[in-house]
């Protein structure tokens, strides 16, 4: 899916390929964003939309990603309308300004993701961690719980053993009686596919740490 492909595709129940005002001045076209004109909302799509896409790929470096936040922008623009006064600045700037702050939000999600796959890989090694200490312990666990189910049975039970029973490789070997070397192979396997599976649920946004 392309930035172009996205106007076929709606906000808020707005179709964007409907008919534009391109003849509009941007003053025009501002003013009647901020009056709630859905014309107006997809004539804005068509202007700066490459903008804003172009922002999102060069600071992500990732096409799907920066799709993802260039709906994400418009879709927070027209919901936070509100809060855009044309009197303090150009449209365009305005949607710049929303689109660096879903461009951080984006990377943050990206580091907390790889954070995640980082934990789970330690936590092969060590010993029980106290989830009192780590406040996003329970979170993480949710999250982590849906993409286990995604992974073969072998790769899932040591995984699962090892974040769910807080078990080290060595105890994961002798409870299931898999050679060592049979277990580091599942783990290493397991938290490959666990990182890719985290990575393509982010990328639609799923998961968000506050």
């Amino acid at each position: 899916m392309t930035a172009r492909q996205v106007t076929e595709q709606t906000i808020d129940g707005t179709p964007l390929w409907a008919p534009t005002e391109d003849s509009l001045a941007d003053e025009e076209l501002a003013a009647g964003f901020a009056a709630g004109d859905e014309a107006c909302l997809v004539a804005a799509y068509h202007r700066w939309g490459a903008l804003v896409y172009t922002l999102g790929r060069r600071s992500l470096g990732d096409a799907r990603e920066a799709e993802d936040v260039t709906q994400t922008v418009f879709l927070a623009a027209w919901r936070g309308r509100a809060g855009f006064a044309p009197e303090r600045g150009t449209l365009s700037a305005w949607l710049v300004g929303i689109t660096r702050r879903k461009i951080a939000d984006a990377l943050a999600a990206r580091t907390r993701r790889a954070e995640l796959v980082a934990a789970a890989g330690a936590r092969m090694s060590v010993g029980p961690v106290d989830g009192d200490t780590q406040p996003d312990a329970v979170l993480d666990r949710v999250l982590i719980g849906r993409e286990l189910a995604r992974l073969p049975a072998a790769q899932r039970r040591v995984l699962t053993l090892a974040f769910y029973d807080d078990l080290t490789q060595p105890q994961i070997a002798d409870l299931t009686g898999w050679p060592l070397g049979t277990v580091k192979s599942h783990a290493r396997r397991g938290l490959h596919r666990l990182g890719r599976c985290l990575q393509e649920e982010g990328a639609g946004g799923v998961y968000h740490r506050g």
